[in-house]
Parts: C-alpha cells; structure tokens; sequence
C-alpha cells in the first residue's frame, strides 16, 4: 500500500472537501485552524514553563488527578451537591 496523500488521491480529497464546504467558507476555516493552533501551542508552552516552575520550586505535583501537593484551602465557590 503506497503513500495516499500522493497524485491523485490528494486532488480527490481537496475536491471532496471543496464540494463539502464551499469555497467561501475554506478561508474562514483556515483561519479558525491556524487560531485554535497558535492558542494550543501558547497552552502548551505555559503548561512546559509551569512544569519548569515546579520542579525548580521542588512542588511536586500529581497532573494525572489534577491535584497538586500545595497547603492552599480548596475553593468553596459554589456549595455542595446534595444527593
């Protein structure tokens, strides 16, 4: 099984995407892909510099529960479910 995104295979799925989209609306798609890009390589980057923060501070953090290792009271914003 070759490369499908080669000759022919590409030109039938720009033209399937075309006929599904539009041609006016391909540019307003684009510019939505390349926003939410640039906003989830800027979170990423925050999340690299706040992982770098913590391991200079020596604050170890749990990032697989969300929870972190910190004294701070939990936040009491909205108040407790009843069952």
């Amino acid at each position: 099984m070759g490369n499908l995104f080669a000759g022919p295979h590409l030109w039938i799925i720009l033209i399937i995407i075309l006929l599904l989209f539009g041609a006016a609306k391909l540019p307003a798609l684009a510019k939505s892909m390349g926003q939410s890009a640039r906003v989830f390589r800027g979170e990423m980057k925050a999340m690299k510099a706040e992982d770098a923060a913590d391991k200079a501070d020596g604050a170890p953090s749990d990032t697989a529960s969300g929870t972190t290792t910190s004294t701070e009271a939990p936040s009491t914003d909205t108040p407790p479910r009843s069952s």
